[in-house]
C-alpha cells in the first residue's frame, strides 16, 4: 500500500482517533444535568421511539429503556465517554470499535425519520467496521505498545 506522508496504519490509527474525537464530541456536548436530573434525552428518546413506524421499535424501547430511565441515561452517556477515551488511546480498541459500531446502529436505527442524525451515525457505523477489520490498534495504541490484540 503507497500512502503519502504517514503509513497505513498510521491512517489508520488517525482515523481511529478522529473517530474517539467524534464520541468525546458527542458526549461534552450532552446536557449531563439535564440528562441524569430531569431525563431529558431519554424523555427524547422515548418521543422518537414511540412515534416510530416499526414496532419492534417502540416495544423494545418500552420494554427496555422506559422502566429504567436513570440507568439508561447513564450508560448512553457514559458510553460515549467510555468509547471516546477507548479510541482515542487505542485501549481494548476491538472492543470498543464493536460496541461503537453497535451504539451507532441502534442510534440510527430509533432515528430513522432524522436525515440530520442519519449521516452522522452511518458515516460513525462505517469508520468503526474499517477500524476493526483493519485493525486500526496497531500503532499509536495501548493495544500495541501492551501487545494486546497481536
Amino acid at each position: 500500500m503507497q500512502t503519502i506522508w504517514l503509513s497505513g496504519a498510521e491512517w489508520l490509527a488517525v482515523l481511529r482517533i478522529g473517530l474517539g474525537l467524534w464520541w468525546l464530541e458527542s458526549w461534552r456536548h450532552k446536557d449531563k444535568k439535564g440528562w441524569f436530573e430531569r431525563g431529558t434525552g431519554i424523555a427524547w428518546a422515548a418521543d422518537v421511539a414511540g412515534k416510530h413506524r416499526w414496532g419492534v421499535v417502540r416495544t423494545g424501547f418500552r420494554r427496555i429503556v422506559e422502566p429504567r430511565p436513570k440507568a439508561m441515561a447513564y450508560i448512553v452517556v457514559y458510553a460515549e465517554l467510555a468509547l471516546g477515551l477507548g479510541l482515542v488511546t487505542g485501549f481494548l480498541t476491538p472492543v470498543a470499535l464493536v460496541a461503537g459500531l453497535l451504539l451507532n446502529l441502534l442510534y440510527l436505527v430509533l432515528m430513522i425519520h432524522d436525515w440530520a442524525e442519519q449521516g452522522q451515525n452511518a458515516m460513525m457505523a462505517l469508520i468503526s467496521l474499517v477500524a476493526l477489520f483493519a485493525m486500526a490498534w496497531q500503532t499509536w495504541s495501548l493495544d500495541s505498545a501492551l501487545g494486546l490484540f497481536p
